[in-house]
């Protein structure tokens, strides 16, 4: 199991350091009073598409229904911020800035987690033979956006030209843990990976957490092959350890991507008058996810707010302007997202099983979501889709944020007789021959690139109870230039 620890060089203020403990797996909102969910904040564009007026008040939600937010105001400190960001970019280049996608702050760290979810990523094969050498164009203007606000990208999975990104904070790394990814193609009988899905998830202060990004089948008649797909990835799915083995087990399942559902029965005058004039409550009533939801078992519990934007799809490339081709395809909301809470949440960590019962039920067990808002961003014309964004809150009915392991260094490594570390690991620590140790510069902006296993340096461990101690020798020093971090 990796450790992980901010800069030695740097960040050694006091003796005893807290650490990261994330296991590699299978893989490895920002805050405006005034702020409406659902309501689009405009970005600069040449030719603007109306934005509705509609308001909703923030919704939270529980499980078994949806209430508004309490009068009484809450202890936002303590919430989780997740921001999710799903786009399909049609083969296109990326723009030479996303920064907007993230908020109008980035570096605020109101945001706990960033989370992003692309479609139709260039997928030809000289391209994609080049992205099995190097990290893909979209996943480094990602990195490098996120990066300057010192989030770290803590799991990644592609399928194809599905690819999915996470993000997080520094200083969460060692409460985020079992960490998995997966993907499932249905493209072609489930023979080709253009469309289908990939996830990831993990325990974040120990609750289990699942993303879902999805690229399901296009086109109006396709709805019945829509949920099948969906309900494919869903039974395909499977993580390995714990009690979340499939999406469905999560406490929260966040369900994102390009998921294809169009609006029946209007024609396309109707669907565009109705954009012009604001009145998309009308189109909300045929809309072909909202109708399943009312009737289709494999979508229960799942939640969306309002969709008080224009639909995001299908743009002339470059321009603000729906579908002008010879196709003239209908506008749509393609582009969604949603989640869903697991009816009883994560038990309460304890060795007596009556006292976690209690103690589960006496702290009321469930996460609490809330949705913060939901947006399109139509400055952004390189694709024929727009981006859309969400924030939530999530509020865990316990955190635990107690550290499998700590760090205790003496002083500064300035020389290689410097080079050595002693670490403290818990009783409810189960150690492995999977456990390694690994180098990273403290810039690092995604968590496996800088990492060293353990039996490829000659490094000395020595083990006494629960104190373990790490000598570098001087040949290896060589690593540890600059600023580093030990895992």
């Amino acid at each position: 199991m990796p450790i992980i620890v901010p800069s030695l060089s740097a960040a050694f203020p006091n003796p005893t350091l807290q650490t990261n403990t994330i296991p590699p797996g299978k893989g490895s909102a920002y805050s405006n009073p005034n702020f409406q969910p659902g309501l689009t904040v405009p970005e600069p564009s040449p030719r603007p598409i109306p934005q509705p007026s509609i308001s909703t008040e923030t919704l939270t939600h529980l499980a078994g229904g949806t209430e508004k937010k309490d009068s009484k105001p809450s202890n936002d400190s303590e919430d989780f911020r997740v921001h999710i960001v799903t786009w399909n970019v049609g083969s296109a280049m990326p723009p030479d800035d996303i920064t907007s996608l993230f908020g109008p702050n980035p570096g605020s760290g109101d945001v706990d987690m960033f989370v992003v979810g692309f479609q139709e990523v260039n997928c030809m094969i000289n391209k994609r033979l080049k992205d099995v050498l190097f990290t893909d164009q979209w996943s480094e203007l990602c990195m490098d956006t996120l990066s300057r606000s010192g989030y770290v990208l803590v799991a990644s999975q592609r399928m194809h030209g599905v690819l999915l990104l996470v993000f997080s904070k520094f200083c969460h790394l060692p409460f985020l843990r079992g960490i998995q990814t997966q993907s499932t193609r249905t493209g072609l009988g489930g023979c080709w990976g253009n469309k289908g899905g990939v996830s990831a998830r993990m325990m974040v202060f120990g609750h289990a957490v699942c993303f879902l990004n999805c690229h399901l089948p296009a086109h109006m008649r396709n709805l019945e092959q829509r949920m099948e797909d969906f309900e494919s990835i869903l039974q395909q799915q499977q993580f390995e350890g714990g009690t979340a083995t499939g999406v469905l087990d999560h406490d929260v399942v966040f369900w994102f991507g390009d998921l294809n559902f169009r609006i029946e029965d209007y024609d396309i005058h109707v669907v565009k008058s109705a954009i012009d004039s604001n009145k998309l409550p009308l189109l909300w009533e045929r809309d072909q996810l909202n109708i399943a939801k009312k009737s289709e078992r494999i979508l229960e519990g799942f939640v969306e707010s309002p969709l008080n934007f224009a639909p995001t799809y299908k743009f002339d490339v470059g321009t603000n302007t729906y579908d002008t081709s010879a196709k003239k395809r209908k506008p749509a909301w393609t582009d969604r997202i949603l989640w869903r809470l697991r009816r009883t949440g994560s038990p309460v960590p304890s060795h007596n099983a009556t006292l976690q019962r209690g103690l589960t039920s006496w702290l009321g067990g469930v996460t609490r979501v809330t949705q913060q808002s939901y947006r399109s961003h139509m400055g952004f014309t390189v694709s024929d889709h727009k981006p859309v964004s969400a924030v939530f809150s999530l509020q865990f009915p316990f955190k635990i944020d107690s550290p499998l392991v700590t760090l205790e260094v003496e002083k500064e490594w300035t020389k290689a007789s410097d080079a050595s570390v002693q670490f403290n690991v818990t009783s409810s620590y189960q150690r492995s021959s999977w456990d390694w140790v690994g180098l990273y510069r403290v810039s690092l902006n995604y968590i496996t690139l800088y990492k060293y296993i353990i039996d490829a340096l000659t490094c000395s461990m020595k083990f006494r109870d629960s104190l373990c101690a790490l000598k570098l020798h001087k040949h290896d020093h060589k690593l540890c230039i600059g600023k580093i971090s030990i895992s």
